[in-house]
């Protein structure tokens, strides 16, 4: 079982990608389109990844939109698929 403050930490790292990338998760929900099941098993996907610093720093220098996520993105199917209408 992950504690609190990884399931947290990890959450946010989703969040923060599907935010660089343009998607709006919670729009998504709304559009069907991604499931609470969907988002959950992304952040548990993510509490796997090895490159998790990498990750927040590879966040924090993004100044605008990107086209796409880190080799070592976990959840980069997952967002291809919410850019598709």
């Amino acid at each position: 079982m992950q504690s609190q403050t990884t399931l947290r930490r990890h959450a946010a790292l989703v969040d923060n990608m599907a935010q660089a990338r343009g998607i709006d998760l919670e729009e998504q929900m709304l559009r069907g389109k991604l499931s609470m099941t969907d988002l959950e098993n992304a952040v548990l996907h993510c509490t796997g990844c090895t490159a998790v610093d990498k990750c927040e720093h590879w966040l924090d220098a993004q100044d605008a939109t990107t086209s796409d996520t880190p080799e070592y993105c976990r959840n980069a199917a997952l967002f291809r698929a919410l850019e598709q209408d």
